[in-house]
């Protein structure tokens, strides 16, 4: 049974580019909640909005207006720098390209967030990750020698590995074929569940978005079902 504590909320968030007749709006107002320990999948066309909500989610990118409250804390309160440790530190980040450093190891780009915040890995709890993912024999890996299916799956124990209070995922399969972009969603949903966590993924895939536990459209900026 999943405890059903909000973890995060957005109110009327609002975010526009440009000006004028030529005004996009990515955000636009919009609100929502997500429970603690759910998987959330937010779908939408390319152009609906969907990444800039997950950058404003992540504070990544701050709105025009309106809030966005993880754990209780109003992230976009806090100044550039607190924003920064905050986000190191409550947030884990799985990007399409899988955002891993080329001159480090597999090891050494999961737990490099962790050194960031100064703190020394679990050694214990990162190796445990390691194995349930399956990258167990490739922890003196360099990148550029891994498939992309590895890569994401290292991406995916870099976000576990500190235990975040949530992932946001931006489209993590979307570069990869079809039967390993379900076996990295499939791993990365139990994973999810396995270690407690939340997950948001932004996904233009109606197939991966059924494996949520709740799915939300986005159109033009604004959230048209949840």
């Amino acid at each position: 049974m999943k405890n059903l504590t909000s973890i995060l909320n957005t109110c009327e968030l609002v975010k526009y580019y440009g000006s004028g007749a030529n005004t996009v709006k990515a955000v636009d107002h919009t609100s929502l909640e997500v429970q603690k320990g759910e998987f959330t999948a937010i779908v939408g066309r390319s152009g609906s909005g969907k990444s800039t909500l997950l950058h404003l989610l992540g504070g990544l990118d701050r709105p025009d207006s309106g809030k966005v409250f993880m754990e209780g804390r109003d992230i976009f309160a806090l100044k550039d720098e607190e924003l920064a440790v905050f986000r190191r530190r409550k947030i884990g980040f799985i990007f399409q390209d899988y955002n891993l450093v080329p001159s480090l190891n597999v090891w050494e780009n999961i737990v490099l967030p962790i050194g960031l915040d100064g703190k020394k890995a679990d050694r214990e709890f990162v190796s445990s990750v390691v194995e349930r993912i399956g990258i167990t024999d490739k922890i003196k890996a360099l990148p550029a020698t891994l498939s992309g299916g590895q890569q994401q799956r290292v991406a995916i124990a870099r976000a576990l590995a500190s235990r975040p209070a949530i992932i946001l995922a931006d489209e993590p399969t979307g570069n990869l074929d079809s039967k390993t972009e379900m076996e990295v969603i499939s791993l990365l949903k139990s994973c999810v569940a396995d270690y407690c966590q939340t997950l948001i993924m932004i996904t233009h895939d109606e197939t991966i978005a059924q494996m949520a536990d709740r799915i939300l459209i986005i159109e033009d900026g604004r959230v048209v079902k949840q």
